[in-house]
């Protein structure tokens, strides 16, 4: 059975991978429901480098002065942010090997 990673952003944290059910906790140094450590994973530096920006840049989707509110991007900033957060789930997909399946749970707007 495969490692289990579950893919999807958060406000407040820099990564969008989390460890799933059957993540080997020595590995990922993270319990289920705490964000993995990209170092810890099977990726190289600049696929950890790329999703941590993703992280960061989805930090401003936020309302920070009041969350409930709507994200203050523009439409088009979300369908960018959308289609590269799309992209970069391929990414640890193919590198990290047949051992590992990443799960998408992104919500798009």
């Amino acid at each position: 059975m495969p490692y289990h990673l579950r893919f999807f952003f958060e406000c407040g944290v820099d990564t969008p991978l989390w460890p799933g059910p059957s993540g080997d906790p020595q590995l990922l140094d993270s319990p289920c429901g705490y964000p993995c450590e990209l170092d810890r994973l099977p990726i190289p530096l600049d696929t950890q480098n790329e999703l941590a920006g993703l992280a960061e840049w989805y930090q401003s989707s936020l309302d920070w002065d009041y969350p409930p509110d709507p994200p203050p991007w523009p439409k088009e900033e979300r369908e960018l942010f959308t289609r590269q957060a799309d992209a970069a789930l391929e990414i640890p997909r193919r590198e990290s090997g047949d051992n590992w399946a990443v799960e998408d749970q992104h919500q798009p707007w």
